[in-house]
């Protein structure tokens, strides 16, 4: 089967059929190339959508990908990551070994087709010619022998004429004989071109034309082994990555099998966990009885001279109720008692009283009245330094000793920081150390550098590490500190942080009560609710140490009073009390029993007595 015998006339067919073969190769590479694009294309929006759902540094998001669900996350995403860098290989394998081969070939192969087809269309050409000259012979022949034929029967014509002269029929004779040897002339001639054009011909189509078709044939061959020989390497080239990839993807398994929803639930318990122990049991409050009224723990002026170390759990903790303060908490705190004050009883007659009190104000200021009172008065400030913890906070200034937190977050905190200022204590002892080697190198080998010079780089070093050591040394204290005001495990440690707490009585005032976390800091709703607007700095260091206000005068009650109210405490009739702070209007004066208990009675219930000085002052 050879195209040079089976389609020997099909020159012009095999042309075109040549033609369309490199056409397919082209439209291969065109096909391999989009591929490849395409390949590029996925890889690179795998590439985006990874980092997109990456975990932004330095961010709070960071911080949450410590559970082992959001870790195997960020394993799911790196391997989708070396997923398509796999897909980038195939591309860029796709193009090294398929289109820039193609592309190479289809140029050789259409030099070789033009080479071929030159050949052949030469060969044509050729026999062309010869067909020519055989075609112009044989004419000439035939013109020759006729012109032959009629000089023949001229000179017979002439010859049988009695009345032409001899000479004309001679000269008829020898023209006959030439147009005779010219016709065997052309005879001849004719004969050779038709021997010679005869084998050309045979020559042309049982050599020349086989020979060239048999190479356009073995080329054309050869482009469609390659065409084969390109798609099995089209399709190992994605083979080879399958191991990768399914590696790949044994990866994303193996993260979702490390899942431990264990482990992330005490991660939640460490992320949140305050160290506070629940609230205890609060007392009963017996309105029934005609006595004097224990004053609950959630009440402003809880007594805390009357010994009850068993609602008292350590700390600054004031009943443990402080988590669940109302909103309009803080308000009531900063006012005298909601209600006005009561009358006194009708038996008495305030006429009959010595220097008798006047008759309480049933209108009661406005609330903001109340506050602007509240934040201008002198012998209230001391409460203060709660409230400038409270608004620092709210204006974002963080303490360096994370005294803002509960004290599980503090403590972690703290001991995130000691490990921290470590790490950087060893990089510079690291440092140190190099140095040294480095001005030993230098003592022994002077010609390599002055040690000199390394001495001050030295000093700076060791002044650095002697500062880290104590920032670490303060944050050590502080991590002690909080460790030991952390609630202990042990029956017995809760006995003696219950003695301590007796032996170390807080003092009350009237509103820093239960506003306070019980470790002396601001709760986080305390710093949403509080619409104070007053920066930090207005607050002087004066106030930093909470004193009980001092005495301004004495009272006696000319009746019994029972404190019911918030902020109230209660009397006996003909009982001596401290005056702290006077009438301001409002019918209500605030008093003092002892060191731990004060409150608001009716300012007509009570004989007051002002000492001068303290008045004047």
């Amino acid at each position: 089967m050879s195209w040079g015998t089976e389609l020997w006339d099909q020159f012009d067919n095999l042309e075109k059929h040549t033609q369309w073969g490199i056409d397919t190769l082209e439209k291969c590479i065109k096909f391999v190339k989009e591929r490849t694009e395409i390949e590029l294309s996925y890889a690179k929006q795998l590439r985006n959508l990874s980092k997109k759902y990456q975990p932004k540094k330095n961010s709070k998001e960071e911080e949450e990908y410590k559970y082992t669900s959001c870790k195997a996350f960020i394993s799911t995403l790196n391997e989708m990551n070396d997923y398509a860098g796999q897909h980038e290989v195939i591309s860029e394998n796709m193009a090294s070994q398929i289109i820039v081969d193609l592309a190479r070939y289809v140029q050789e192969l259409k030099q070789e087709r033009k080479s071929n087809f030159h050949d052949g269309r030469k060969a044509q050409q050729h026999i062309e010619t010869c067909w020519k000259q055989l075609e112009s012979s044989k004419r000439r022949f035939e013109r020759d022998c006729k012109e032959a034929d009629r000089a023949q029967q001229y000179f017979e014509k002439m010859d049988a004429d009695i009345n032409v002269t001899k000479a004309d029929v001679e000269k008829a004779r020898q023209q006959a004989q030439i147009r005779h040897q010219m016709a065997e002339d052309s005879k001849a001639d004719y004969s050779s071109i038709l021997q010679k054009f005869n084998h050309e011909q045979h020559e042309y189509y049982h050599t020349h034309i086989p020979n060239i078709f048999q190479k356009i044939q073995e080329m054309e061959e050869r482009r469609i082994v390659r065409i084969g020989e390109s798609m099995k390497t089209y399709a190992e080239v994605d083979r080879q990555v399958i191991p990768i990839i399914g590696k790949c993807l044994d990866g994303i398994v193996k993260a979702a099998e490390s899942i431990d929803q264990k482990n992330d639930s005490q991660l939640v318990i460490e992320a949140y966990k305050s160290g506070f122990e629940p609230p205890g049991d609060i007392e009963f409050e017996d309105y029934t009885q005609p006595m004097k009224r224990t004053v609950s723990d959630n009440s402003l002026s809880n007594s805390r001279g009357e010994g009850k170390p068993d609602l008292k759990f350590g700390g600054k903790s004031k009943g443990k109720l402080w988590p669940f303060i109302k909103k309009n908490k803080l308000m009531s705190l900063l006012t005298s008692p909601h209600q006005p004050p009561p009358p006194p009883p009708a038996s008495a007659s305030p006429s009959a009283v010595p220097n008798g009190p006047q008759s309480p104000k049933q209108q009661k200021e406005p609330l903001s009245h109340r506050f602007n009172e509240f934040m201008t008065s002198k012998p209230k400030i001391h409460c203060f330094r709660s409230l400038k913890r409270g608004l620092s906070l709210k204006l974002g200034a963080t303490p360096e000793d994370f005294s803002n937190l509960p004290p599980e977050q503090r403590r972690k905190k703290l001991q995130q920081k000691v490990d921290e200022l470590n790490k950087e204590i060893q990089k510079e002892m690291d440092q140190r150390d190099a140095i040294t080697k480095m001005k030993d190198v230098y003592l022994k080998n002077p010609q390599m550098g002055d040690p000199a010079s390394l001495d001050h780089k030295l000093a700076e070093v060791s002044q650095n590490i002697e500062k880290l050591r104590l920032e670490t040394q303060k944050f050590e204290a502080w991590l002690a500190e909080v460790e030991g005001r952390l609630p202990a495990r042990s029956e017995q440690a809760r006995r003696q942080s219950g003695l301590y707490d007796s032996q170390n009585p807080p003092t009350v005032n009237n509103c820093a009560q239960d506003r306070e976390s019980p470790d002396g800091s601001y709760t986080e709703e305390q710093s949403q609710e509080s619409e104070v607007k007053v920066l930090a700095t207005d607050f002087d260091d004066e106030f930093d140490d909470e004193e009980p206000l001092p005495a301004i005068g004495t009272c006696k009650a000319l009746y019994t009073f029972e404190g019911q109210n918030e902020g109230t405490i209660s009397v006996a009739e003909g009982e001596t009390l401290y005056v702290i702070e006077e009438d301001k209007g409002d019918g209500w004066t605030r008093i003092r029993r002892n060191e731990d208990e004060e409150g608001y009675v009716p300012t007509s219930y009570v004989e007051v007595c002002l000492d001068k000085n303290a008045k004047d002052s």
